[in-house]
């Protein structure tokens, strides 16, 4: 193979059978149950990269069933997200992420830098209860629940909230174990379809984990419990920030 195919041909690993397709990456019916809580500032400082400031010691925990996905099938998600402002703006920072699906592991983290480890989340009702758990291995490190439908949120709240934009930090070494990408990456999702939103009481437990921290940013008071189902586009990102240019 000649080097000006490879150069035609190269999009992602491995070169003559990619890990994912390109995009543009369209999903439908993606459920969503986010528990936002308030947790130590302290906590939130010790993780968050600047430039991005944080917006309170809030964080929002979700869990995600993906059933349709352009290019990475079925799967499910679940992690951290803290909102923070950056030069002004408000928006979000993803602080970890957790995936039962190798395509979106490996797009997730190669193109936009997304904090992606394997791991096995669920989304599923229980008579009256939505049920949020993740397991890392054999353990279970965190389960939310709240009430199922139990008051109508607004639609155009949230349209609004999910319009903002989101952070990553991209790191990607050198064949010599330095860092040859390090970049705060910035990115939308687009077209969003809002097909219902609820919320209810809710409640969240994180259990410590050593390769799977996200009892680090512990919960203090659980501030509310959204659950929401829409078609959205996932949008390829900019680079906001590069740390090895500054």
């Amino acid at each position: 193979m000649k080097p000006e195919e490879v150069r035609r041909r190269a999009f992602a690993m491995p070169l003559t059978s990619p890990a994912f397709p390109p995009g543009p990456y369209r999903f439908c019916d993606r459920e969503y149950m986010v528990i936002t809580y308030r947790t130590d500032p302290e906590a939130i400082q010790a993780i968050l990269p600047e430039p991005l400031q944080a917006d309170g010691a809030i964080v929002k925990y979700e869990f995600i069933r993906m059933p349709d996905s352009t290019g990475f099938g079925d799967y499910s998600e679940s992690g951290q997200v803290i909102p923070v402002t950056f030069h002004g703006t408000r928006g979000s920072y993803v602080h970890s992420m957790y995936l039962d699906d190798l395509p979106p592991i490996a797009g997730g983290r190669e193109l936009w830098g997304f904090p992606k480890k394997a791991g096995k989340p669920r989304l599923e009702v229980q008579r009256d209860t939505l049920i949020g758990s993740l397991d890392f291995g054999p353990l279970r490190i965190a389960t939310g629940t709240m009430g199922y439908k139990y008051e109508t949120l607004d639609h155009a709240a949230l349209q609004t909230s999910m319009a903002e934009p989101n952070f990553l930090l991209k790191i990607i070494p050198h064949v010599d174990g330095t860092p040859r990408i390090c970049e705060l990456v910035r990115y939308y999702t687009s077209d969003v379809t809002i097909k219902g939103a609820w919320s209810s009481p809710g409640a969240l437990e994180l259990h410590p984990h050593a390769l799977a921290p996200v009892a680090q940013l512990p919960v203090l008071e659980v501030l509310s419990a959204h659950h929401f189902i829409c078609d959205l586009t996932l949008d390829l990102g900019s680079v906001a920030f590069d740390y090895l240019q500054q």
